[in-house]
């Protein structure tokens, strides 16, 4: 591939639009170069695209417009195009698509510049209103983070007059700032927590592959509380000796803020994050200092992998297994495959922490393509939480009451000696069904095929699927009888009405993503709770990922058997994963801890093997089963959904798909479907679901897009494929 270009040479650019191939250009004054973002003209519009290669030709060439301009931004790497590349092959991604994930940072294309950036003064106001509070608690919030005008203004929820306002009272301090700086240097040098002979056995193995240069996979297995962490920051530690940066996935934002003070703690500083809890101006500088090796360490979400990392040498996966780390919307991809794919293509290491490993993992590790180091104490000798059935078929428990007697006593106890418990219950919200007890009908979604979650805290009923909401109703919207809507089955709010009637002297805390405005207020609850701000913590999954809480010494699960129903090949995996995680709170610090599940089916094999520890037990049984049945990671899926207001036309092209599959089954693939999705409406929008298997070597995606290039999709309807799909919704 050329990579230099003189001026008027034909070019590739590849844009950010939704077109199915790059476009010609010529070359700017000054030429440019392979990986160069360019500013381009598309009809009447400016757009941002990067040169791909050498230009196409074939036609008059009299018409190829010149490039506008090349941004004063680093290149985009070969390594880089190349993974973007094979990512949308595996995925079946356009490839806009693709680059649109690789250039989420605003302002790419501006000058480097100083601009005025306002952080918290020195003083406080003369005379305190509402709108210099908010603006106050917003520069709190963040942690003496700088923002500009505009965003500290929109983030308040105020005028930019009242920050100026701030600002001549001292309360508010505006300086000059460089737009993106490099971040501190995290110094790998400094010492870390001593570490058990196992800890210091597994860090030595990572630190090793780390400076090796070469690719590898790592499983990082360990029970919860077993300091994976220390352990895998040992290896950071070594690939930033070696000069190369790093990245650390993590699953939640929630976690970032222990996570950072641990990171700071090690090395000396605070690395960079990126995910929708920092500023667009943060993101910017996030994404340049990447590129410009300004960032030595980056702390993010699954996006954090697209990146334009300058010398990417380890990619860590925390809590690996966590449903999160798929992305269900746009471009569908596994961010744990991802890595695993942009390690390969750099010459990077992926270690994959958990306490609950993926079955994906643990087949890979079974099969001789990934290394798999076990830690298999505690940090500090802590004992794993001991764990409890409690057999609700023989507790006596009124109806609408969830607690069982057993558990009550288990609380009251904990509660006696100055312990935390913590009630889990993986739905949000007051109660997931709303009936009218005078005709039945439960309330709806009036845009999806969904019923609505009452939220008493909020005082609406909410749609878990698209989100929709409205007022709790008076009367019921079918019959219009009043006084007669009731909730049926708890959510978290419910569960949190409870054990405060039962225990009306306790501080009893609501741990869910939709009761807090923002990331950073959810983190700052969970430190206060960790501190001991509450004596009873009701939380949905959460509270599983990975907070400590050293005063928590008792897990209730209310319902351990609501995950293990339905069609989900994942279902017992997940709950197996779900159980075992959230038991993990327990115990952490010097206090024991104990795990008790309510259960009316104690004797289920999932049940039974969380009961007695047995994982690699549970891993094979469940192994055995895929195995059996030649779904992942013993076979390959695709998933195809379907989706357009008009259900005719939605039908008519399911159906006219099922009849051309004869690219599928060259290669031994079935096509089961089309059938309506468990979910058949979602935003006014029919959907249908069309599932393809095949075996583990067939060429799955070749095969996919053949089939699929044989019927156009026109009008409204819209086609997604999902390789390896995680949910069947």
């Amino acid at each position: 591939m050329q990579d230099r270009f003189a001026e008027g040479d034909l070019i590739a650019v590849l844009t950010t639009q939704p077109l199915d191939r790059t476009l010609d250009y010529r070359a700017p004054a000054g030429g440019c170069g392979t990986g160069d973002f360019v500013e381009v003209p598309l009809g009447p519009r400016k757009v941002m695209g990067v040169v791909w290669g050498e230009g196409e030709g074939g036609y008059d060439l009299s018409k190829v417009r010149p490039v506008f301009r090349v941004l004063d931004v680093p290149s985009m790497r070969a390594e880089m195009q190349t993974f973007l590349t094979r990512a949308a092959e595996y995925t079946l991604t356009p490839m806009p698509a693709m680059l649109r994930l690789a250039t989420r940072a605003p302002g790419l294309g501006q000058d480097v510049s100083l601009r005025k950036v306002y952080a918290r003064g020195p003083s406080d106001p003369d005379r305190m209103t509402e709108p210099r509070q908010r603006v106050l608690d917003v520069l709190a919030e963040y942690g003496g983070l700088a923002f500009t005008l505009k965003e500290l203004a929109e983030m308040a929820g105020v005028g930019t007059s009242v920050v100026k306002g701030l600002v001549k009272q001292g309360a508010v301090d505006e300086r000059q700032a460089p737009r993106d700086t490099p971040y501190p240097h995290l110094d790998p040098d400094m010492a870390g927590k001593p570490l058990a002979p196992d800890q210091a056995e597994a860090a030595a193995a990572l630190s090793r592959a780390a400076q090796s240069r070469r690719y590898g996979t790592t499983m990082l297995r360990g029970v919860t509380g077993s300091g994976k962490t220390e352990v895998y920051l040992e290896a950071v530690a070594a690939c930033l000796k070696a000069g190369r940066q790093a990245l650390v996935l993590l699953p939640e934002i929630a976690l970032t803020s222990e996570f950072l003070s641990r990171v700071e703690a090690r090395f000396g500083a605070k690395p960079a994050e990126w995910h929708h809890g920092v500023t667009q101006t943060e993101r910017r500088r996030c994404w340049k200092m990447a590129a410009e090796d300004g960032a030595q360490l980056v702390v993010g979400a699954r996006s954090s992998l697209f990146l334009p990392f300058r010398d990417l040498g380890l990619i860590v996966v925390d809590e690996e297994h966590d449903t999160s780390y798929k992305q269900e919307d746009g471009v569908l991809y596994s961010a744990r495959d991802m890595a695993v794919l942009r390690a390969s293509i750099t010459g990077a290491q992926v270690v994959l922490a958990s306490a609950t490993p993926s079955l994906e993992t643990w087949a890979n590790v079974e099969a001789g393509k990934y290394a798999a180091l076990t830690l298999t104490s505690r940090f500090g000798d802590r004992a794993m939480p001991g764990m409890r059935a409690i057999d609700m078929r023989t507790e006596d428990l009124p109806g609408g009451r969830w607690v069982s007697p057993s558990l009550q006593a288990q609380i009251a106890d904990r509660l006696e000696r100055g312990e935390q418990s913590l009630l889990f219950l993986n739905r949000r919200g007051y109660a997931p069904v709303t009936i009218c007890r005078a005709c039945g009908e439960m309330v709806g979604c009036d845009q999806c095929d969904a019923r609505m979650v009452e939220h008493r805290f909020l005082k609406r009923l909410v749609c878990h699927q698209c989100g929709e909401t409205k007022p709790m109703p008076e009367a019921c919207p079918s019959c219009k009888v009043e006084g007669k809507l009731a909730p049926v089955g708890p959510g978290v709010e419910r569960m949190a009405e409870e054990a405060a009637a039962l225990f009306p002297d306790a501080r009893v805390e609501v741990l869910s993503s939709d009761m807090y405005a923002s990331a950073r207020a959810l983190k700052a609850r969970i430190e206060a709770i960790a501190e001991g701000a509450a004596d009873i913590v009701v939380g949905t999954q959460l509270v599983a990922k990975g907070h400590n809480f050293p005063l928590l010494t008792l897990v209730g699960v209310i319902d351990a058997d609501l995950g293990l129903q339905g069609s989900d090949l994942r279902a017992a995996e997940r709950t197996f994963q779900l159980m075992r995680q959230v038991a993990g709170r327990a115990g952490r610090a010097e206090r024991p801890g104990e795990a008790w599940l309510q259960t009316f089916q104690p004797e289920h094999h999932v049940i039974k093997a969380i009961l007695s520890g047995d994982e690699d037990g549970f891993w094979r049984a469940e192994a055995a089963e895929r195995k059996a049945a030649g779904v992942p990671p013993y076979g390959r899926m695709a998933g195809i959904v379907l989706s357009s207001p008009d259900i005719q036309a939605v039908f008519d092209l399911g159906n006219r798909l099922a009849r051309v599959d004869g690219p599928l089954r060259r290669i031994g693939a079935q096509v089961f479907g089309p059938a309506p999705a468990p979910i058949a409406r979602i935003r006014g929008r029919h959907r249908l679901r069309m599932l393809v298997k095949a075996e583990k070597g067939a060429p799955l995606q070749p095969a996919l897009a053949a089939w699929l290039a044989q019927v156009p999709i026109k009008g409204d309807i819209r086609l997604s494929v999902d390789i390896d799909p995680q949910s069947f919704y």
